[in-house]
Order: structure tokens, then C-alpha cells, then sequence
């Protein structure tokens, strides 16, 4: 979340910041009640210390003689008395005004970097670089076509066990999703990631810190007896794991490597890619997630985007990268650089990693700081898909397909997979 403060005392700058995202907002009414929230603070204290001073007169008294049950000290405590009606006044007050403050200021995007491209939409984005050599051509299949044809999936039947939207794999289907999520948790580990297998299930406050509450609650899937939503992503639980705490200044950088179930509404959506892989209610995603030092932050987005690019290659599948303008931004992000894998069936790059520095963004909501010199400041958090599994199997099967129905597999997974091809079955 933003920094209260700096709303409070330069909501111009705020604005400003706001403003490159294409928000108008008038922070007036927020400074006003930040006003307002301080003047309680600072008339709460004024009336506990005349309290404190009247308890420590009445102290006074009683050690001169004066019997506790005078009326010069029952009078005293009776000014106590109200005094402490008055400040339990304020202290309600106070709780209301400030939940109502969080809860306007948890509803405000990061601010954009100040090297982040100005732009109104995707129409802004900057291509930073290529790689690989992109198939090009008309006799190329979408990849739903060519799981259709070897079998690796059947939506008809995920209907009947959910809705539309799912995926149900069998065969090789289920066997390269298996091998796809292995592959890419074991070559991170070895770049010096922790592997992490992390609840399904996250709390509203986990949602909150990583930044999909309140703003994205319809895009959620909720269980309705719990405080409990089926995960978006695994950013939530692994920006969790340090919640409310002070990590040592010698332990960071921290990198873990996480493999999730994602379940997303996909609200506002409907009536793209409808078929295959690409959008789904539900879908499987290795996630990268790193804890840093503030300096340190802009290096350690570059290392993560290398991290994500690195999947790419050793499956190699062409790809470019794209640098987000300050229109397309997250909501958490303050900088964004995305991977899109070329599809030759669809001809065009599709997105399969969004690698964002989120800055102190998501620790100033989940209270995640370390120390320096004595002195307490919020840590850097950073995210990227390394990657999303339905759609490298969608990029696997159109950049592998031969003309024979097989479809080629990249050296890297065929350890994994067992063999260098898919087949078409035989009934």
C-alpha cells in the first residue's frame, strides 16, 4: 500500500504518481480525514496525560494523609473517571476514522518507477528483445487442435464435473503437465532457489498484503464458510511466509520457487480464447518470488526476468520481452517486464510470464521489513511466473508439431518426459 504519511503531507506528489497510471484521483477528502485522524491522536494524549497527571495528584494526596475516601479525592477521581469516558470516546473514533483511511488507501495502485514507460494501454508497451527463430507459416495447428487430435485433453467432459473453462489431461497430457512443472521446479532450485509447496487455501489477509484485496475480490474464487479463497497465484502464500516480521538484513536476497493450482474468475474476459490452454479458471504455475533490500531491488528484477527467459530457452521456444508501460501496470507493480512466447498456430506472441518489481509496496501492506544500522525499513518484493505450465504446453505443442501428427519435445524435458515426441494413441 502507499505510504499514509506521504499522503497525508504531499498528496500532490501522490497524485502525480497516480496520474501516469490514468488515474484522476483527488486524495482531498483522504488528507482531510488524515488531518482529522492526527488531531484525534494528539487530543487523545493531551486528555490521558491530564489523566495520568490526576492519578499520580491523587497518589500524592493519599501519601500526605489525606483519606483515600475524602471528597477532595473522590472529586479527583471523578475527573479521572471522565476523563477516561472521554478518551475512550476518542480511542473509537480514531479506530473508525483510521480502518476507514486503510480502507481507502488499500484501494490506490503502486506508484509507476520513475524509469517506467508512460503509456495509456498495451498499445504503449515497449519490445525490449528477441529470441529464437519464430515458425512462421499457414499450415500451422492451434494447439487445442493439435491436443484434440493426440488426446491430451477433453473439455467437454470438465464441463460436466465443473463448468466451462477447465481442462481435464489424460495420457500424454497429464504426463507433460507433470514433467513441465518438475523440470522447471529442479532447474530453479539449482540456480539457487528454496522450493516451496505452499497452502492452496489463503486467508483475506494474505490476499490483502500481496494486493488482490479489496480490489479484485470478484475475480476470486471464495469458500464460503472460511475466511479462506482458493489462491490466484502463488505470490499470496510465499509474500505470506514473512508477514509481520523483521527479516535479517544478512539473509536476504530470499528466492523461492513455488508450484501452485491457480484459480482465477477471469472476470471481464469472456469471449477470449475459449478454447485450449490459454484461459482458464483453473491452471498450474511455477512462481518465482524474491525478499531484497530496497538498493538492490532494480538488479534483482533483471535477475528474475533472466530467470523466467532461462525456462524459455532450455525449452526452446522463441519468445520476446516487453517492457509494460505505466497504463498497463498492475496494480501492485511499480515496474513490469513480460515474457510472450511465439505461437505459430495463432501466430502472434502470447504472454507466459509477467516479471514485476513491486518495491515496498506489498511489504508496507504485510508489514515485512528488515534492519539496517539500527534502523527498521520495508523490504523489496518481486514476482515472476517461471512459468505458466497450460501455456508452455500450449507454446510446446504448436512449436513442436510435425507434419506426421507427432510432436517434438526440447531436450531439456525428455528426462522428465520419458521420450523425445508425443504420439498420436491408438484407441
Amino acid at each position: 500500500m502507499l505510504n499514509q504519511k506521504q499522503v497525508r503531507n504531499n498528496p500532490a506528489l501522490i497524485a502525480k504518481g497516480l496520474k501516469r497510471r490514468g488515474l484522476d484521483v483527488d486524495l482531498t477528502s483522504l488528507q482531510i480525514d488524515s488531518d482529522n485522524l492526527k488531531d484525534l491522536e494528539q487530543e487523545r494524549n493531551n486528555l490521558q496525560a491530564k489523566g495520568n497527571a490526576i492519578g499520580k495528584e491523587v497518589g500524592l494526596k493519599i501519601q500526605s494523609g489525606i483519606s483515600p475516601k475524602s471528597d477532595e479525592i473522590n472529586l479527583l477521581r471523578n475527573k479521572g473517571n471522565e476523563i477516561k469516558k472521554q478518551v475512550n470516546t476518542l480511542e473509537e473514533k480514531e479506530k473508525a476514522l483510521a480502518n476507514s483511511i486503510s480502507e481507502k488507501v488499500l484501494h490506490l495502485p503502486n506508484i509507476p518507477h520513475k524509469d517506467c514507460p508512460e503509456g495509456k494501454d498495451e498499445k504503449d508497451n515497449i519490445q525490449i528483445r528477441y529470441w529464437g527463430n519464430p515458425l512462421k507459416g499457414s499450415n500451422y495447428k492451434e494447439h487445442w487442435q493439435i491436443a484434440e487430435e493426440l488426446g491430451l485433453l477433453d473439455t467437454e467432459k470438465s464441463v460436466r464435473i465443473a463448468k466451462s473453462r477447465f481442462v481435464t489431461l489424460f495420457n500424454q497430457g497429464a504426463r507433460l503437465e507433470r514433467s513441465l512443472i518438475n523440470f522447471m521446479l529442479d532447474f530453479h532450485a539449482s540456480n539457487g532457489y528454496t522450493e516451496v509447496l505452499p497452502p492452496i487455501l489463503v486467508n483475506s489477509a494474505s490476499l490483502q498484503g500481496s494486493g488482490q484485496l479489496p480490489k479484485f475480490a470478484e475475480e476470486s474464487f471464495r469458500c464460503s464458510e472460511d475466511d479462506l479463497w482458493l489462491t490466484p497465484t502463488a505470490e499470496v502464500p510465499l509474500n505470506s511466509l514473512h508477514r509481520n516480521e523483521i527479516i535479517p538484513q544478512e539473509k536476504l536476497p530470499i528466492k523461492y520457487a513455488a508450484y501452485s493450482p491457480c484459480f482465477r474468475r477471469e472476470a471481464g474476459s469472456y469471449g477470449r480464447d475459449t478454447r485450449g490452454l490459454i484461459r482458464l479458471h483453473q491452471f498450474n504455475k511455477v512462481e518465482l518470488f524474491w525478499f531484497v533490500h530496497p538498493e538492490n531491488s532494480n538488479e534483482a528484477h533483471n535477475q528474475i526476468t533472466s530467470d523466467a527467459e532461462a525456462i524459455l530457452k532450455e525449452l526452446e521456444l522463441p519468445y520476446r520481452v516487453s517492457e509494460l508501460c505505466t497504463g498497463d501496470l498492475g496494480f501492485s507493480a511499480s515496474r513490469t517486464y513480460d515474457l510472450e512466447v511465439w505461437l505459430p498456430g495463432a501466430n502472434s506472441y502470447r504472454e507466459i510470464s509477467s516479471s514485476s518489481n513491486c518495491d515496498e509496496f506489498q511489504a508496507r501492506r504485510s508489514s515485512i521489513r528488515t534492519k539496517e544500522n539500527k534502523k527498521t525499513l520495508l523490504v523489496h518484493t518481486l514476482n515472476a511466473s517461471g512459468l505458466a505450465i497450460g501455456r508452455t504446453m500450449a507454446a510446446l505443442l504448436e512449436n513442436g508439431q510435425q507434419p506426421d501428427g507427432t510432436v517434438i519435445l526440447p531436450k531439456a524435458l525428455v528426462p522428465y518426459f520419458g521420450e523425445n515426441k508425443l504420439r498420436p494413441q491408438r484407441n
